[in-house]
């Protein structure tokens, strides 16, 4: 491996960074970006530079300023088939040199003013719907606000091309080469190092832009996840299915908490969480954020701890789909078809389906229903102060490359109705004024904070707010 570093040839870095803020809609108006059934797409799709040509007209029709305004930046764009093509662009806009009354239909070969004050960028989300068999385009949605521009925190980001040696690429090399020691990574050949040492690069871009933006206190950067594209981290480790809100199952409402949540509460420190588990290379973390829910309760109605089995889920519960993705709501009705849970330690977890080998008469611990949290965070905490744990899920963009403090991503990175990963609520508090929910993950110790991820608390940040539950033992 050290030859092929040696024959790398890295080069001259550049990365500038235009910060900004746009609020998503949360509700059943919401925009697509993520949707469920939606898929990202290139800047280059020809799909989307024609709906961002249609949005365009559109938007200087119904624009009353003086200028032709168009597109100087495409930020992010994603399809979704409904009856066509619904198309969700993500853009920056600004005002060009020319007049309106000089420009017949577009504004390609206009200039931009180079006076940030009169080029007034805009960020805009458009949402298009496109029937090709019908000649047929609607702009459904254009929702525009003035971009916030934010000095770029300097985190090692290194462009790599053939050139000459420079120190900035000899960092990234090294970066790599630390991360391959780190984490044990061999490659099966040159052009799959090659290959991931691209991925990795780009991931570091990720991070400096994770970084630049970050509202809160959390560091981003080098993790065990930094040679996976954002698509390979999502097969291997995330969960789809909860992005589905077809395939959820009605729970009956939890009762409301006695009284108003403490200040702070954390069950770590009252027995009632067990060590931080890894699921490995497959999407249970549904059935690990169920198993430490009922721990917790069964530790409440106890006083025992018990470490329960993820594996008897993966390999019994005929409701979801083993390390392809699943469900709480269809996890607690299959522990209770089945009639309980095993231990950890009879059931052992290897991170596959295999047949199914459940024991009725090892079970140590059974549930009589589950609820569904309501969505205020204040009263999902005074919940989680009275009764235990909570099953959680969230969208974990952000995750992949978290390393430790409290984690408050752009809404835009963190679109509450892409919600792909399954934890557990723990707790929650401050932490230098900053209020948090503490999350135990399911992604080994050696992730995060000793496994735990912290998350902004009081914005309903990631989605946190809407798949809550827990089982209830009598």
């Amino acid at each position: 491996m050290d030859t092929y570093f040696s024959r790398c040839q890295p080069v001259i870095a550049y990365f500038v960074l235009v910060g900004l803020v746009l609020g998503l809609e949360d509700g059943p108006n919401r925009p697509v970006i993520g949707a469920p059934g939606s898929v990202r797409l290139s800047e280059s799709d020809p799909g989307v530079l024609k709906a961002i040509q249609f949005a365009e007209e559109r938007y200087n029709m119904g624009s009353n300023a003086m200028h032709f305004r168009r597109v100087s930046k495409i930020l992010s764009a994603s399809k979704q088939l409904v009856k066509g093509v619904r198309y969700s662009v993500m853009v920056e806009i600004g005002s060009t040199q020319c007049k309106k009354s000089s420009v017949e239909s577009s504004a390609k070969s206009c200039e931009f003013f180079t006076n940030p004050q009169k080029q007034k960028t805009e960020v805009c989300l458009f949402e298009v719907w496109d029937i090709p068999w019908e000649s047929k385009t609607t702009l459904l949605k254009q929702k525009c606000q003035p971009a916030v521009i934010k000095e770029p925190k300097k985190v090692a980001a290194i462009p790599l091309t053939h050139g000459k040696p420079m120190k900035e690429s000899l960092e990234l090399l090294t970066q790599f080469k630390d991360f391959m020691i780190k984490y044990n990574r061999t490659y099966s050949s040159q052009e799959e190092a090659e290959k991931r040492l691209r991925i990795f690069q780009e991931n570091m871009k990720t991070v400096q832009t994770l970084q630049s933006l970050e509202q809160g206190s959390a560091e981003y950067g080098v993790t065990k996840f930094s040679d996976l594209t954002e698509d390979e981290f999502r097969t291997m480790y995330l969960n789809p299915m909860l992005s589905q809100w077809s395939l959820q199952k009605q729970m009956k409402p939890a009762s409301p908490a006695s009284r108003a949540a403490p200040d702070s509460w954390d069950w770590r420190d009252h027995g009632a969480v067990s060590p931080v588990k890894d699921q490995g290379m497959c999407g249970s973390c549904w059935a690990f954020s169920v198993t430490g829910n009922i721990e917790g309760q069964w530790y409440k109605k106890t006083g025992q701890l018990v470490s329960l089995s993820e594996q008897e889920l993966v390999d019994c519960d005929k409701l979801d789909q083993a390390c392809g993705g699943g469900l709480p709501s269809n996890a607690y009705q299959a522990i209770e078809t089945l009639g309980g849970l095993e231990t950890e330690t009879d059931y052992s977890y290897i991170g596959q389906k295999h047949k199914c080998d459940f024991s009725s008469g090892k079970v140590v611990a059974y549930i009589n229903s589950s609820v569904e949290l309501p969505s205020d965070e204040n009263e999902i905490a005074a919940w989680l102060a009275e009764n235990g744990p909570v099953s959680a899920a969230l969208n974990a963009f952000a995750m992949q490359f978290y390393k430790k403090g409290v984690s408050h991503p752009l809404k835009i990175f963190c679109n509450p109705w892409m919600i792909d990963h399954a934890v557990l609520l723990v707790g929650y508090g401050k932490r230098n004024g900053t209020p948090f929910w503490a999350i135990k993950n399911s992604w080994g110790e050696d992730y995060g904070e000793q496994g735990y991820y912290y998350l902004y608390r009081g914005s309903r940040l990631c989605g946190i707010n809407k798949m809550c539950s827990s089982a209830i033992v009598n």
